[in-house]
């Protein structure tokens, strides 16, 4: 099995991080990186796998070398030094001054086990998020992460939004490496970002817990709301431990109440349709050299923003208001179909409790 060979500082708890750390499945790789989630910290390691002459080893030399921090937003900086780490640790087993000189120069309070009220909230959740902020912000990772998330989902990531702004437990699964699919995940909780004030301090948090393994069942057990990746298969019959299943491009649930969020509506279409058209025009000013400083994170992360804000908008509007109804027109400025998402919006009115009566004409006499 997996062992921490090393570790500062030496009385911390990493019960479970060998795990966490190298992905299962990962001997069948030669390269990979991983983000996790340990306690109230995030890890960042980079594995690698070199073939050694060793019948000890098996023929086989794996190490990860992570580091864990309180945010995920900056642990990207440190990638290229993980990256030279693990080889380093192959090629001269045993020597740990790189690592050691690194703590030293990076170490610093980390808050105690009870965590104090802001340290479960990485920075990357606080509501007052500003554009100009985002630099520092970013989980940032191979250029176009944002535009592979888009490709490799298609229209599917409306599906996934709802489920995201709906505070649900989905889960992604993909063989190795996994380092892409904990940008999927990353990208998939940037789906689900509002920016007004007073909204929804009863509601979960949408918790980015990047690679999962059954060593953390008892864990995820107690969570009412996450975004995951696993490549362990068994999850997939584990049905009490998640809400959505995500296999590759196929985005499942077993509640039945949910299946008709799986349904892609002209809402839907016609969302998807000006989120590209706002790609081609980006990347068009980036080709003429009119705006350099704007990126398809920015434009991703802003057009989600601007869509949650215009439907919680509209939702507190009509729930400040006398006769509290919500009509057909109200979907449609929203950007909802009222038939389409009538199922959607009442979750929606559920989850973050918002007292407004849904009036929306029966299909046959529209």
């Amino acid at each position: 099995g997996n062992m921490v060979e090393w570790c500062l500082p030496q009385d911390i708890d990493l019960e479970g991080v060998e795990f966490k750390s190298m992905a299962s499945g990962s001997h069948k790789i030669q390269s990979d990186f991983i983000y996790f989630r340990k306690g109230l910290c995030f890890g960042l390691a980079c594995f690698a796998n070199m073939p050694v002459e060793s019948e000890l080893e098996r023929g086989a030399r794996m190490k990860s070398v992570g580091i864990l921090s309180p945010s995920y937003t900056l642990l990207y900086r440190y990638m290229h030094f993980l990256e030279n780490q693990v080889r380093h640790q192959l090629e001269m087993p045993g020597h740990y001054s790189h690592l050691e000189a690194f703590y030293d120069d990076k170490k610093g309070v980390l808050p105690d086990s009870k965590g104090t009220p802001n340290s479960q909230q990485p920075v990357h959740w606080l509501p007052s998020i500003h554009r100009y902020m985002y630099p520092e912000m970013k989980i940032t990772h191979p250029a176009g992460c944002m535009s592979q998330f888009i490709k490799f989902f298609g229209e599917q990531i409306l599906v996934l939004w709802k489920f995201a702004l709906l505070r649900k437990r989905i889960l992604i699964f993909s063989p190795p490496p996994v380092g892409v699919v904990c940008y999927r995940v990353y990208c998939c909780c940037c789906l689900a970002n509002v920016s007004l004030p007073g909204l929804g301090g009863t509601v979960p948090e949408s918790k980015p817990f990047f690679y999962v393994n059954v060593a953390d069942i008892e864990m995820l057990e107690t969570e009412v709301s996450y975004v995951a990746c696993t490549t362990e298969k068994i999850f997939e019959q584990k049905r009490d431990l998640y809400d959505v299943y995500v296999d590759n491009q196929n985005v499942k649930t077993h509640h039945e109440h949910l299946q008709p969020l799986l349904k892609i509506n002209s809402a839907d279409k016609e969302k998807y349709r000006r989120l590209n058209d706002q790609r081609q025009m980006l990347m068009y000013s980036q080709e003429v050299g009119e705006d350099c400083s704007s990126c398809e994170e920015d434009l991703f992360i802003l057009f989600f923003m601007e869509q949650n804000n215009r439907i919680f908008q509209t939702l507190m509007e009509v729930s400040a208001s006398q006769d509290k109804t919500l009509t057909a027109d109200h979907a449609r400025g929203m950007g909802l179909d009222p038939q389409g998402d009538r199922s959607f919006l009442m979750d929606l009115l559920e989850v973050y409790g918002i007292d407004v009566m849904l009036v929306i004409d029966n299909p046959c006499c529209t």
